[in-house]
C-alpha cells in the first residue's frame, strides 16, 4: 500500500541545504523543495485530523500549522538564509485550553514537543504560585511510569537560583526555577519515514494530555480552584 506522504523526501532536501545553504543552490532547487514541503503538509493534515479527535485545536490546517524554512537573520550573528529543519505547531483552542504542539523534522534530530516555550511574566508567576502552593499533582504526572517511558523528564530553561519570593529549600524549587516547562520525544529517521508516523506522533501528543490539562487547570483557576474567568 502506497503511503500518503513521503518524510524521505524532507529528510533529503534538508542534507543537502545543509550543505548548501545559500539562495542561489536554493532558487535553483525550489522545485524540489516545494516537493518535500509538499509531502510534509499531507503528513501534517493527518496528524491534525488525528489531534482534534481528542482535542480542540485552533488551528484550522496541515498548511497552517508549518513554518517557514527561511530564517530571520536580522538580529542573528548566524546568517544562513536557511534553517536546517522543518516543523510546525498545533494551538490548542479556547481560553481554558492552554500550551501548544510542535513537530519537528531534521536529520538525526526529529522529535515532538508540547508545553510552554515562553510563558508571559503573569502566566509563569501564577504557575509557580500554584506549584508552591501544593507541587504534589504536577509531580505525581512527572513521576508516573508512562510519563516518565514517553518523555523521560520535564525539560527547559531554569533559573540557577531560587525565584524571588521563594527559598532555595522549597520542596518543589526544581519546579519552581523553571522558566520553560516543555515535554519532547525524538524519533530516528527510520520512525519519522515510516508510512504509519502520523499516527506516532499524534498517539505522543495524546500522552502530553495528563500534563497540559493539568497546566490549563491551574493557569485559569485562583489557588482555590475558582475559574479566574467566569
Amino acid at each position: 500500500m502506497k503511503a500518503a506522504y513521503n518524510l524521505s523526501l524532507p529528510l533529503a532536501f534538508l542534507k543537502k541545504i545543509k550543505k548548501n545553504n545559500d539562495r542561489t543552490w536554493f532558487t535553483t532547487h525550489k522545485a524540489d523543495y516545494e516537493k518535500a514541503f509538499g509531502e510534509l503538509i499531507v503528513f501534517a493534515d493527518l496528524v491534525l485530523t488525528d489531534l482534534k479527535k481528542q482535542d480542540d485545536i485552533e488551528t484550522p490546517s496541515g498548511k497552517k500549522s508549518l513554518f517557514r524554512i527561511y530564517n530571520d537573520v536580522r538580529f542573528s550573528k548566524d546568517k544562513s538564509p536557511y534553517k536546517l529543519n522543518l516543523g510546525g505547531g498545533f494551538r490548542r483552542a479556547t481560553a481554558l485550553r492552554r500550551g501548544g504542539y510542535y513537530f519537528h523534522i531534521q536529520p538525526g534530530n526529529s522529535f515532538v514537543a508540547g508545553g510552554f516555550w515562553g510563558p508571559s511574566t503573569p502566566d509563569l508567576s501564577h504557575i509557580r504560585q500554584q506549584i508552591a502552593a501544593d507541587p504534589e499533582p504536577l509531580t505525581g504526572i512527572l513521576r508516573s511510569k508512562s510519563f516518565k517511558k514517553t518523555f523521560g523528564t520535564l525539560q527547559g530553561e531554569q533559573l540557577k537560583t531560587a525565584p524571588r519570593g521563594y527559598t532555595a529549600d522549597h520542596p518543589a524549587i526544581d519546579l519552581l526555577r523553571c522558566k520553560q516547562l516543555i515535554v519532547r520525544h525524538d524519533f530516528s529517521d527510520e520512525e519519522v519515514m515510516h508510512p504509519s508516523f502520523h499516527k506516532k506522533v499524534a498517539q505522543t501528543f495524546h500522552d502530553m494530555r495528563p500534563f497540559l490539562d493539568y497546566m490549563s487547570e491551574i493557569l485559569t483557576t485562583d489557588l482555590n480552584g475558582i475559574p479566574l474567568h467566569q
